[in-house]
């Protein structure tokens, strides 16, 4: 759609504040009434340029969560693929890292969507690693749950975000270490 081409565009350009729903509706050629057509707001045309990111973000991911290899192998190259393509967006479209970071923190639709497909893709591999033998969960809610919780320094943005100055190989380091810790927990049916 070419109103979200010109907004990812002016995205890029001007950063989410300085985006105008005007300049995106003039540059296409069309009212700006028209766009709001299409989108109610102005959070809602960014958060749609954000979605199209995640939606390539959730291929990546889906496509390693389909690969033939072991549930324990899954699980550290969705967490390691999830905080290095957020990291690289913060690096290299911080205004579009913005957006998804502003949009995870209201709880916006786009943010609580790719939630829930993020779980679904970990809870496949979850359950992958179980029925193969290679986990030996007790309670699959609380082994995805931990998951999560484990690995939120690496993969939320706001955290990211914070980490924005460590270091790129420290802040792998420690992921490492983490994912290391949670194929343990998973393996050990501890959970």
């Amino acid at each position: 759609m070419r109103l979200l081409a010109i907004a990812t565009e002016h995205l890029a350009r001007l950063g989410p504040k300085r985006v105008t729903v005007v300049a995106v509706a003039a540059e296409a050629g069309m009212t700006h009434a028209n766009v709001y057509r299409y989108f109610p707001s102005k959070d809602a045309l960014l958060d749609a340029v954000a979605g199209r990111w995640l939606r390539d973000v959730e291929t990546h991911l889906g496509n390693i969560a389909d690969a033939p290899d072991p549930a324990d192998d899954k699980i550290e190259r969705l967490l390691t693929a999830l905080a290095a393509l957020q990291r690289d967006a913060l690096t290299n479209e911080p205004n579009l890292f913005a957006v998804h970071l502003d949009a995870t923190v209201e709880s916006r639709p786009i943010a609580r969507r790719h939630r829930v497909r993020l779980r679904s893709l970990v809870e496949r591999v979850v359950e992958e690693g179980m029925a193969a033998g290679a986990f030996s969960a007790r309670d699959r809610e609380r082994a995805i749950a931990y998951i999560f919780d484990a690995s939120y320094r690496f993969t939320h943005p706001l955290a990211i975000q914070q980490d924005a100055d460590v270091p790129r190989d420290l802040v792998d380091a420690r992921l490492g270490a983490v994912i290391h810790a949670i194929q343990r927990v998973l393996r050990a049916g501890i959970l």
